[in-house]
């Protein structure tokens, strides 16, 4: 049977995967695992299903005689720092994050406000299939009640990182995609001193991540141009992860927002180890152009949680995804789109420089994605004769280039990846090996 944890919790159509009836078992489940003795903080963002599976998953922690502290819409890292903040036990994000409306999913924290470990989800699983839980009665059945303050106490605390940076009062679009960011993100750029143009700032579940947010920067790219604002930042619908546009309109992607990140903590020399964390999905030129710079990049596998462990292991206090999530390390222990969108702000508020300049500091390597749909994306790790054509593409491209090729953790996708020096045999290699996970895993 595949496992049922992603590499970002569980997610599903909601109400034909993610099932009420599923979303108690979990709920259950993780209350026995995680929350014997203490509380559980839960939130979600504005999907349609939320309130659904919100219930059952809180009857199925009540039933293991879990507490419930109740969220409500915030942001996925609020929820993480508010399980520190409360000394709770857990906590869980009702969110499918930037996938469609129809999604949704279920991912966990510990008490130290990480994602639940492959150890943990296990656990959880296993426990979903056991029969011998003993259910609580009486007084020893959990309660649930609502954190009135849930918000307030979490944009207190970015602004804290940015006190007084934003007093220029910068021209800023925030695309907060009909998600999660969608009060949290004007609220604290206001608070912190900038102008501020918001986009897409309804509590509308029905058009969460359609056509807007990170998935989607068009909107947001003519906005910025149009009313002559300094910078554009789009959330995803959990806003843990952010995107940017440049004065000009032009695309600021993971890799150059972290690496804007890394280089001006390094001249404040607060980079410990000047040592940052990124994800094998990181672009070549990325790590190339820091490396020159005396900051050694370490890649880990794609997830933030897989980044948040490696920057445990290493000592780093920054690391993050060509996707977005950038997780600064001393403020938060999760990808936050609102810190680091705060901190991209205070960066270009202290220079003289616009953001078309400050971020373009290498010259990517021309990289192709291809996402193929395939029907059996649980074989791709034990299929040899697919990674011979791989390890062949790889031989092909040499030093100045490279394959990956890996399964979502989220969508029935295989993803392949070509970085090469010339953009046609990027193009070519990737498309060949597209064919072949089409052919191998259909």
């Amino acid at each position: 049977m595949p496992r049922l944890f992603g590499t970002d919790g569980v997610r599903g159509v909601a109400n034909k995967e993610l099932t009420p009836d599923l979303a108690l078992s979990l709920g259950r489940a993780a209350g026995f695992v995680m929350a014997k003795d203490g509380a559980v903080i839960v939130g979600r963002d504005t999907r349609v299903s939320g309130p659904m599976l919100q219930g059952a998953l809180v009857a199925g922690l009540c039933s293991a005689g879990v507490h419930v502290r109740l969220a409500g819409i915030i942001p996925t890292p609020a929820v993480a720092f508010l399980t520190v903040d409360e000394m709770a036990s857990a906590g869980a994000v009702i969110s499918a994050s930037h996938n469609p409306i129809q999604d949704n999913g279920i991912k966990f924290f510990s008490s130290e406000g990480l994602k639940s470990s492959a150890a943990v989800e296990d656990q959880i699983e296993s426990a979903m299939q056991s029969s011998e839980m003993e259910l609580p009665s009486g007084s020893q059945v959990g309660s649930a009640e609502v954190i009135d303050d849930a918000l307030d106490r979490y944009l207190d605390h970015v602004l804290s990182s940015v006190a007084g940076s934003l007093e220029s009062g910068p021209r800023i679009v925030l695309d907060c995609a009909f998600g999660a960011a969608w009060r949290a993100g004007p609220v604290a750029f206001t608070r912190a001193g900038a102008e501020v143009i918001a986009m897409n700032a309804e509590c509308d579940g029905t058009r969460i991540n359609v056509d807007c947010g990170s998935t989607n920067l068009s909107g947001l790219a003519e906005r910025v141009v149009s009313e002559g604002a300094q910078l554009g930042l789009a959330f995803d619908g959990d806003a843990d992860r952010v995107l940017a546009v440049d004065e000009q309109g032009e695309e600021i992607d993971g890799d150059r927002l972290l690496g804007l990140t890394a280089v001006h903590l390094l001249g404040l020399g607060k980079l410990d180890h000047n040592l940052v964390i990124a994800t094998v999905m990181s672009n070549l030129g990325f790590k190339r152009a820091l490396e020159e710079k005396g900051i050694e990049v370490v890649l880990a596998p794609v997830g933030d949680k897989f980044v948040a462990e490696a920057m445990a292991h290493h000592g780093a206090v920054l690391g993050g995804e060509q996707s977005g999530h950038v997780i600064l390390g001393k403020q938060s222990t999760t990808g936050d789109g609102i810190l680091a969108g705060l901190q991209i702000a205070a960066i270009l508020a202290a220079s003289d420089r616009p953001l078309s300049q400050l971020a373009h500091f290498f010259e990517p390597f021309p990289q192709v994605l291809i996402n193929v749909d395939v029907a059996a994306k649980h074989r791709l790790d034990a299929h040899e004769p697919l990674w011979e054509e791989v390890r062949a593409a790889e031989a092909t491209l040499g030093e100045d280039g490279r394959v990956l090729v890996r399964a979502s953790g989220t969508e029935p996708l295989v993803r392949v990846m070509v970085e090469a020096a010339d953009p046609e045999m990027a193009q070519s290699v990737a498309e060949k090996l597209a064919d072949s996970v089409r052919n191998h895993l259909n």
